[in-house]
């Protein structure tokens, strides 16, 4: 098996609104004869398997449509699982060498209603182009750069005239609806679906950051925040940016699935900085103020703090402190809307 070489990381600050992980789906596609529309949203880049055949062809690791013999394109509906603003995409052709298309384009729309099935309706629901129609790169990630500041839930994939996609990712921030908040109400302000995302760490050796603040709970010990042994002295930290500025009153950190690997202890931090470049919540120019203090862990265990709470009133960032190192799968930061 000729497994892949891993994929440029996504920026920092930024969500893949696209992937299936929050909630992103293939609705529709023109074509899909070789290989399925579904596996456009998949982690990773996709793998490829020499003699792995299927009734159709080649089987292959991404969506692929069939070699065209009249006019026209093909196309695929991608549904969004986070409504946001799209700075980048990744068009990824990885392991389609002679059968990746030579351009494609996207096409956005911010739908309410269903999309729907007749492909004649189609034309009429994705009118604002986001990508003019750019070339691509045969077993390559092709970046691009979005200039549009609309907010988007769904976007149309142009492939021309034919054939595969690997991966498609669509890097952007997240823009939340928060009218549907009632006033006072508990909101988790760090989650990602609420437009948290995690912008600088000490260290992610062995998993990424951007998992602590993903949906529902970890599914393993690689689904979560983990740091590499630390052999000298200090600690390990993560700052996140919350979805917007709230008054904390309820904190969670789970450590799910790390069981020899957790930290032995936490505490958390916050401030008031809205709109502070990373530099400078790491750099020392922010001051940070105590939420948690120095709180002890347990291995695979839910940790809920509410009493042990220091009053935060107006908080736009937190760092998570872990002492010395391990692993935390999730952190979950209840707040009201200021």
């Amino acid at each position: 098996m000729d497994t892949t070489e891993p994929a440029i990381s996504s920026p920092i600050g930024l969500v893949d609104l696209a992937s299936e992980r929050v909630g992103g789906i293939v609705l529709l596609a023109n074509d899909e004869f070789f290989a399925e529309k579904e596996n456009l949203l998949k982690p990773g880049r996709g793998i490829f398997i020499p003699d792995k055949y299927t009734d159709h062809g080649k089987w292959m690791d991404g969506w692929e449509t069939r070699r065209r013999r009249t006019p026209g394109h093909d196309w695929c509906v991608v549904q969004l699982g986070l409504r946001g603003v799209i700075r980048h995409v990744d068009i990824d052709t990885n392991h389609f060498r002679g059968n990746h298309p030579p351009f494609a384009s996207l096409d956005a729309a911010c739908l309410t209603n269903r999309v729907p099935a007749d492909f004649a309706e189609i034309e009429e629901l994705f009118r604002t182009p986001i990508l003019s129609q750019s070339p691509l790169n045969p077993g390559s990630q092709n970046l691009f750069d979005i200039s549009n500041d609309q907010t988007w839930s769904h976007l149309r994939l142009n492939i021309f005239p034919d054939g595969g996609v690997a991966r498609l990712r669509v890097y952007g921030s997240v823009v939340p609806d928060w009218s549907k908040i009632k006033t006072g109400e508990l909101v988790d302000l760090a989650a990602i679906e609420n437009g948290g995302v995690p912008l600088a760490c000490s260290d992610m050796f062995f998993s990424s950051m951007n998992n602590l603040i993903m949906p529902g709970r970890s599914e393993n010990m690689g689904d979560g925040w983990e740091t590499k042994r630390r052999r000298g002295p200090g600690y390990d930290w993560i700052i996140l940016k919350l979805g917007s500025p709230g008054a904390i009153r309820r904190i969670e950190v789970d450590t799910n699935h790390f069981k020899g690997n957790y930290p032995d202890r936490c505490s958390i931090e916050g401030c008031a900085a809205p709109g502070a470049p990373t530099d400078a919540l790491t750099g020392g120019e922010i001051s940070w103020s105590e939420i948690l203090p120095k709180t002890k862990l347990q291995a695979d265990k839910r940790h809920f703090f509410e009493g042990e709470l220091s009053s935060v009133d107006h908080c736009s960032h937190v760092r998570l402190n872990i002492y010395p190192d391990g692993g935390v799968s999730r952190l979950r930061v209840w707040g009201t809307l200021i």
